[in-house]
Order: C-alpha cells, then structure tokens, then sequence
C-alpha cells in the first residue's frame, strides 16, 4: 500500500551469545530485502543510526525496516572517515586510498568495525584499499549508475564484503571473484566474543580474504551446494561448527 511504516528489529547477528542459536538471526536480513517495495537499512554506528532516522522521518515512499544490534558498538570518528549521511544514498566511501583501491571492504551493521581496522592496517601496509559502508542495498540501487559507480568501481575486481547473516545476494556486490564472509549455517551459544571468532568475523579474517584478493584470483568452485569464491569464508571454511557449545 505504500504506507511509510517504520519497522524496528534489534538483536541483528550471532552477536547475541548466549541466547543461543534459536535466537541468532540469518536468514533474516535476506527475508526483508527481498519484500518488494521494503527498504531495509542496518546502520553501523551512532552517527548511522542517527542519520537513518533523520531518512525515516522524511520518508512517505513506502515502509522500511530498521535492523539494530543489541551488542555494543565503537562510534566512527567522523573527522577521520566520511560523514554518515552517505547513509541515505544506500552506500558510501567511508575511506579510501589516494590511488585507484586494488581491494574494496564493504560491510554493513557491526561488521563494519572490522573492515575499517582492516583497511587500516592495509594501508598502513602500502596497499591501496577502500572501505564501503553498505546500510542498504535498495537506497543503493535507487542511486545513479555514476554514483553507483563511483564507490564501486567497475575496474576494481578485489572486494570483501562482510555480513554476520546469509550470503545469498552479496554476490551481486562481491562479483564473480571476490569474497564473502558470512554464515553458512546457524549460530552458537556462547559469548558473543567468542562466537565472532569461531565464525570468522574477525579483522584477520578480513585481511586474510583480502590479501587473497590481492593475489592471482583462483577459479570458482562449488562446495557443499555453495559457489565459493576466492576467499570467501563460508560454514566450515569460516570455522562454523553447530555442534559448538562454549
């Protein structure tokens, strides 16, 4: 109907702990972008969420669906990387190297903490690198194929992109060599900590998919059903393990 309804979800990743797995979401996020006329939007910090709201409250286009962490968060130094009211084109260059990037990291939510520190480190490194926060892919795609463009070049076929939830759909952004690290399966019971670690959400975990990406790309291939790429961490390539009980 095109109602600007606001819909609020929390507790977005295996992030929960201890709840356990019943209570960790993964399929999810792939449930509310693919509702047709549904904007989803996971914010990644404070400044974020700020600024999706100040999108939710002037928007009378359709409903939207806001996915929030329960854990906490750091808060971005905004002098440092670019302001969060990219939010509203959907994706934004939060930062990038002078030189043309020969890896882009894109993340959404509480990952996106882990691509910045990897982006960090690899420029600290030499390696010309960007990090792309994605809060949305349907502001995204709503954008002009310039500016859609201009944050994910075209010529730049190293990506990681890095998502606690389904895989399914980020190949669309990744392109048919990059690498995804997401969940292949359900989540765990533990501390959040240490269920990150276990799953391979973790800052070498983005620099080790990287520096592959940086490397002469492998030929895809299929395992377990799933078209893995090079890189990409994925059920028990990432360490995913349902048995786990910590």
């Amino acid at each position: 109907m095109g109602l600007p309804v606001t819909y609020i979800f929390t507790h977005d990743s295996i992030g929960v702990g201890e709840d356990g797995p019943t209570h960790q979401p993964i399929e999810q996020l792939v449930q509310l972008r693919a509702t047709p006329g549904l904007v989803t939007l996971r914010p990644a910090d404070a400044n974020e969420v700020a600024e999706a709201w100040r999108y939710l409250v002037a928007n009378r286009s359709g409903p939207a669906a806001l996915a929030l962490s329960r854990q906490n968060l750091p808060t971005l130094d905004r002098t440092r990387y670019a302001p969060a009211s990219g939010l509203a084109k959907g994706a934004y260059v939060l930062a990038s190297s002078e030189q043309t990037p020969k890896v882009i990291l894109i993340a959404t939510g509480s990952e996106l903490s882990l691509a910045v520190e990897a982006y960090e480190t690899l420029s600290a490194q030499g390696v010309p690198a960007r990090v792309v926060s994605m809060p949305s892919w349907e502001l995204f795609e709503a954008q002009p194929q310039s500016y859609r463009e201009s944050v994910l070049p075209s010529i730049v076929t190293g990506r990681v992109v890095v998502e606690a939830g389904s895989p399914i759909g980020w190949d669309r952004y990744a392109g048919p060599t990059g690498a995804i690290i997401a969940m292949g399966g359900f989540g765990a019971s533990g501390p959040a900590g240490q269920l990150l670690k276990h799953f391979g959400f973790t800052v070498d975990a983005v620099l080790n998919a990287a520096r592959k990406q940086l490397a002469e790309p492998d030929s895809p291939i299929w395992r377990n059903g799933y078209r893995m790429k090079p890189g990409m961490l994925l059920g028990r390539e990432a360490g995913q393990d349902k048995d786990m009980h910590v």
